[in-house]
C-alpha cells in the first residue's frame, strides 16, 4: 500500500461518526505516528511497524495487517522501600499526567535505583472495536515476567488509583493477536466514544473533518499516560 498517497486524507466526523477507525486508515495513521515520533523524539527508541505473518487467511486480504512496536523501555525502580516479598516500587516522576511537562524521551522514570524493569509496548488494531489498542508486557533484567502487583507499582499514581477503583478491569491479560502469547492490554471499551467527544469538541475538526494521521497521535496522547509514556510535546502541538 502506498501510504504517502493516503497522508492528508480527511475523514468525515459529522455527528453520525462513531469515533472509530478503519483498518487501512489505522495503518496510515500508524506510519505517520511513528515518523512524527522519530522526528520529534530522536534521542529515544523509535516505534517500528511490524508486518503481520501472512497466513492463508490474510493472503488475499486487502487490508494492511500489522502493528506498531516500541520495546526494551526501561523503568528504574527503587529497592530501598519495604514492600511485600521484596518487590520493588517506582519512584514516581512528577507531572506524570501532564502532557505539557513531558520529557522528550521514552524512558518512563529516571532516578538513582538498583533494579531495572523492561517494558514492550505494541499498538494493535482491534477489528471488533475498530480502534487502536495498547498491549504491553513487563519483565526483569533476567527475563522473569513481572507479576501484576509489580506492574501496578510501576504505573503512574493516577493509574494506580484507577486500578484500585476498578480492580484491574481496564487492564486485562489475554493472548496477543499476532504473537499468540499472553500480554496485558488497556481494554478498548469506550475508546470510540471518547475519541468522538475529543474531536467533535474541537470546532476546527468538527467543521473541517479529521486528518487520518492525527487520529493515532490524539489517541496516544491520552492512552500513553496510563502507562507513563508521554507523547513529545511537539506532536501534541501539531494535533492542536
Amino acid at each position: 500500500m502506498d501510504f504517502s498517497s493516503e497522508v492528508g486524507k480527511i475523514m468525515d466526523i459529522s455527528s453520525s461518526w462513531d469515533g472509530t477507525l478503519a483498518q487501512n486508515d489505522f495503518s496510515v495513521a500508524a506510519h505517520v505516528f511513528a515518523e512524527k515520533w522519530k522526528r520529534n523524539n530522536s534521542a529515544s527508541p523509535s516505534w517500528l511497524w511490524v508486518n503481520s505473518p501472512k497466513g492463508p487467511l490474510l493472503a488475499s486480504s486487502q487490508h494492511v495487517e500489522g502493528y506498531l512496536s516500541l520495546e526494551n523501555i526501561c523503568v528504574l525502580v527503587s529497592t530501598e522501600d519495604n514492600h511485600d516479598e521484596g518487590s520493588c516500587s517506582m519512584e514516581e516522576e512528577t507531572g506524570f499526567s501532564e502532557i505539557e511537562g513531558a520529557a522528550d524521551n521514552a524512558t518512563l522514570v529516571q532516578s538513582n535505583c538498583h533494579e531495572v524493569h523492561y517494558y514492550d509496548f505494541h499498538i494493535v488494531y482491534s477489528a471488533s472495536y475498530r480502534v487502536p489498542v495498547l498491549y504491553f508486557r513487563a519483565y526483569c533484567s533476567d527475563g522473569r515476567p513481572l507479576l501484576s502487583n509489580e506492574i501496578e507499582k510501576d504505573l503512574p499514581a493516577c493509574s494506580t488509583k484507577a486500578l484500585l477503583e476498578t480492580k484491574w478491569t481496564f487492564i486485562t491479560q489475554e493472548e496477543h493477536p499476532y504473537l499468540n502469547r499472553p500480554w496485558y492490554k488497556l481494554h478498548p471499551c469506550g475508546t470510540g466514544e471518547w475519541m468522538k467527544l475529543l474531536f467533535l469538541g474541537d470546532e476546527v475538526h468538527a467543521n473541517n473533518g479529521l486528518a487520518i494521521e492525527l487520529y493515532l497521535v490524539s489517541w496516544f496522547s491520552v492512552v500513553g499516560q496510563v502507562v507513563g509514556l508521554k507523547i513529545p510535546l511537539e506532536m501534541v502541538k501539531i494535533v492542536a
